[in-house]
């Protein structure tokens, strides 16, 4: 079959591989008809997070069932379905606590208690390194899905693939960032990063209803793309971060947002300087965005943290933490046990997903595809890749 592969750093082609073949009695093998390029792929892309072999990447996908195990027993042939990200077994501590992210059984090699940095990590995800259990990924012709008692959604008839695509982790992943920071009406919620996540974010803050949502990013294109599809406000970041969280408590009665979230993550844009501090203090990446986060909410306040951080960093604002009284709350998205609730909202049409979309491409196109998305060119927001086209 054909597939994106990465092989390092700023590589990744369009392979042939072997296909995928069922391993166990609760697997299926799925014939992948949308898939797309997650703001964490590029993690992977810039060498943030290393893999050292080559593999095939994706964690957003959906598609038609090709083939069942023989212990599977509510999919057949010819189902079509969405697959959250997490790999989950549905029987173990975490999973029946819904916290499929942190599974116990499938990251056999590198799961841990310990948790952090590069070493023992939480349970799998699909093409997401040897350290989150070594799982190709979606962005293929075909894939295999273990544990498809528990984690496949049949996709209700007379919905496309674009309509339900986001409800596999960017959808699910904003919403969680709400529900973490506790949205129950009438709150101001700033996220920062009008990237995909960002953007479910906001519309998931609106569905809870929160009074306003205001979206911040050192990007304009992304920021006008923000406005049209969530209605929020927006704030371009362009330099000084004083002046970002000066702006959020104008709008807040000088208290500052009831909640923030980071959507952005360790790699966000940096100067020459923020570089240069990292290198001295043996860090990688950056949490600018993290420490903006604390700044501009509220005292009491909640800080949602999506964006990925898989280092340690020396200079985190504990007392900053600790003088304004804040919960902070982050990790992967819990999508099992959001995903029916979601579906449901697109069902309803109390939601619209497909309106982030700013490019097609058949996944012969890949390496062009991990070019814009990355570089943030030719108006990239979302990326959505066919693989039969």
């Amino acid at each position: 079959m054909k597939a994106a592969v990465i092989h390092g750093a700023g590589s990744i082609t369009y392979d042939t591989v072997a296909d995928p073949i069922l391993k166990e009695a609760d697997d299926i093998i799925l014939k992948v008809t949308s898939t797309a390029i997650c703001g964490s792929d590029l993690h992977i892309y810039s060498g943030g997070i290393p893999q050292p072999r080559p593999m095939v990447l994706g964690h957003e996908f959906m598609g038609i069932v090709e083939d069942v195990g023989k212990g599977v027993t509510h999919l057949k042939r010819g189902d079509r379905v969405i697959v959250p990200f997490p790999i989950a077994c549905g029987g173990c501590f975490f999973c029946n606590h819904d916290l499929p992210g942190h599974c116990e059984n499938s990251n056999e090699e590198h799961y841990g208690p310990e948790g952090g940095v590069l070493t023992q990590k939480g349970g799998g995800m699909f093409g997401y390194t040897d350290l989150y259990g070594g799982y190709d990924g979606g962005q293929a012709e075909y894939v295999r899905v273990p544990y498809a008692n528990h984690g496949p959604r049949l996709v209700p008839e007379g919905l496309t693939d674009e309509q339900v695509l986001f409800l596999t982790d960017i959808f699910p992943t904003g919403y969680t960032g709400v529900d973490w920071a506790e949205i129950k009406g009438g709150e101001t919620v700033a996220i920062f990063g009008a990237g995909p996540v960002g953007l479910m974010a906001a519309k998931s803050a609106y569905l809870r209803g929160a009074a306003m949502v205001i979206i911040i990013d050192t990007l304009s294109y992304r920021l006008e793309k923000a406005a049209a599809t969530t209605g929020s406000a927006t704030i371009l970041w362009e330099g000084n971060v004083d002046d970002v969280v000066k702006q959020i408590r104008n709008l807040t009665q000088g208290r500052g947002a009831d909640a923030c979230i980071d959507a952005v993550g360790f790699e966000p844009d940096r100067s020459l300087l923020d570089k240069a501090k990292a290198v001295v203090h043996f860090e990688k990446g950056s949490v600018k965005v993290l420490e903006a986060c604390m700044s501009a909410v509220r005292r009491g306040g909640i800080v949602s943290v999506l964006g990925v951080y898989p280092y340690l960093y020396d200079n985190f604002p504990i007392g900053q933490f600790f003088d304004k009284g804040l919960q902070l709350r982050g990790g992967q998205a819990p999508v099992h046990k959001h995903i029916d609730k979601l579906l449901q909202y697109v069902v309803d049409g109390k939601v619209k997903l497909d309106d982030i979309i700013t490019h097609r491409m058949p996944l012969s196109k890949i390496e062009h595809a991990y070019t814009i998305f990355s570089n943030r060119t030719e108006g990239c927001v979302k990326v959505i890749l066919d693989p039969w086209i």
